[in-house]
């Protein structure tokens, strides 16, 4: 087990990851898409009850792809996004992997929403790929 570390990048919100993520999904949904400023979102699927965190968030309840709703938490300071909690996926949250302080180990097992995926983008070897997310 490897304790893991992030932040924000102001450091207004950090947070620790008591255990390994669970696994590491690429998401390719528009609305990912949007709320990360970039082509997809790279998220740790960690237990609710691994993740500690220090400093406010703000969020917002965002009705995405899935159409079932996700409430995603950012740093009111810096605007970075930190997490995501989806409701079709209760005891888990999903920490955005860009933000950890040391990213070695971490390697996408799945990508979900490849649909919408930019048509450039080249699949880490391995991934399995879903056009949708799979049943939770």
């Amino acid at each position: 087990m490897k304790v893991r570390e992030g932040s924000c990048l102001c450091g207004t919100v950090r947070y620790t990851l008591k255990d390994e993520p669970q696994a590491t999904v690429i998401c390719h949904c528009t609305h990912c898409q949007k709320a990360s400023g970039s082509a997809f979102s790279v998220n740790l699927l960690v237990r609710e009850a691994d993740y500690e965190q220090t400093g406010e968030t703000k969020f917002l309840v965002d009705i995405g792809d899935s159409g079932t709703p996700s409430c995603r938490h950012f740093c009111g300071n810096c605007g970075s996004p930190v997490l995501t909690k989806a409701s079709n996926l209760p005891g888990i949250v999903l920490v955005k992997a860009g933000t950890l302080d040391d990213k070695a180990g971490i390697r996408p097992q799945a990508e979900i929403y490849t649909d919408c995926a930019v048509a450039w983008h080249v699949s880490p070897e391995g991934t399995s790929r879903f056009t949708q997310a799979p049943p939770a």
